[in-house]
């Protein structure tokens, strides 16, 4: 097959390593499935590759996967043990997303916008970051200053570390996953915080902490799963198009006078329901904003701010 996926790695590569350069960035989105035939993801990590391999419409023959993944190995200059290779399937559920696969232990540190996070290239489907947030982690570090900070569906940690860089007054950092608030307290330490009464970790179902905790908080992240049905929680299953209402009603009401709610999902379709909103609450999109350069794919994620 020809070098197409090649040359446009290169071409990318090109661009983007001088944007990222000013942007204070070390790992961004190189390819998302621009050439039909070549159905991957390449996503760049300080000198590694993580590629993401789909299949092709109407055709279950994986012959071209070693022919893409060499194109890949030959544009980025790599050896086959700087590239991490996944596959994607349709998700059924949180815990394919998240749960672990493998035991290479390939843990280094990244940098984003002057901070450091930590990242597992090899043993998860995904990598401990999510690429397409990196604009709202910056918003929500420009809007932290001297706030309460909730961060829900916590996974690493990333919004609460960018809370902490942007001098909130408080965080506090909930995720079912014990294994990941370990990993968010790590990302905290990383960049000079330490997780305590100032920097709460909390490991519990967040619907569950949501009614047991009784504080306020100046600004609520909840980006939370499309679907879930981990026997961890409280609730047999979880939906962000069936449940979302619910969920966004049980976060403002933990919402300080003044307060604002960052909600976001990457479910496909999703439409925000009037219903979740109160009585004297409106929901602003912030999409177009939170969309980063590198991503070709503008519907990655959708993001909005619900405030009175």
């Amino acid at each position: 097959m020809s070098a197409m996926l090649t040359n446009r790695l290169q071409k990318r590569m090109r661009h983007l390593r001088k944007w990222a350069k000013r942007h204070d960035i070390s790992c961004y989105r190189l390819y998302e499935r621009d050439i039909p035939e070549f159905p991957l993801i390449v996503d760049w990590y300080d000198g590694e590759a993580v590629v993401w391999l789909y299949m092709r419409p109407n055709d279950d023959d994986e012959a071209w996967h070693d022919d893409a993944l060499n194109q890949v190995q030959e544009a980025l200059n790599l050896s086959p043990r700087q590239i991490f290779v996944k596959t994607r399937s349709r998700q059924r559920g949180l815990q394919q997303q998240y749960e672990r696969f493998g035991e290479k232990g390939h843990v280094r540190l990244v940098q984003e916008h002057g901070l450091k996070f930590e990242v597992n290239l090899s043993d998860y489907l995904d990598t401990g970051l999510f690429l397409d947030h990196r604009q709202t982690r910056a918003m929500v570090r420009d809007e932290a200053t001297s706030q309460r900070v909730l961060n829900l569906f916590a996974y690493t940690g990333s919004f609460t570390v960018y809370a902490a860089a942007g001098g909130a007054k408080t965080t506090t950092t909930v995720d079912l996953s014990k294994n990941y608030c370990a990993w968010a307290e790590r990302n905290l330490q990383h960049n000079g915080f330490r997780a305590g009464k100032q920097n709460r970790v909390i490991a519990q179902d967040c619907w569950e902490f949501l009614v047991d905790d009784q504080r306020s908080y100046d600004l609520i992240v909840c980006d939370p799963p499309t679907f879930s049905n981990s026997k961890r929680m409280a609730r047999s299953s979880f939906a962000v198009e069936r449940d979302h209402p619910e969920l966004i009603r049980a976060c403002l009401a933990r919402l300080a006078s003044g307060g604002t709610l960052i909600f976001s999902t990457n479910s496909r379709g999703f439409k925000l329901t009037k219903t979740a909103l109160p009585h004297g609450f409106a929901a602003q999109e912030l999409t177009p904003q939170t969309i980063p350069e590198d991503f070709r794919n503008d519907k990655v994620h959708r993001c909005w701010r619900i405030a009175k």
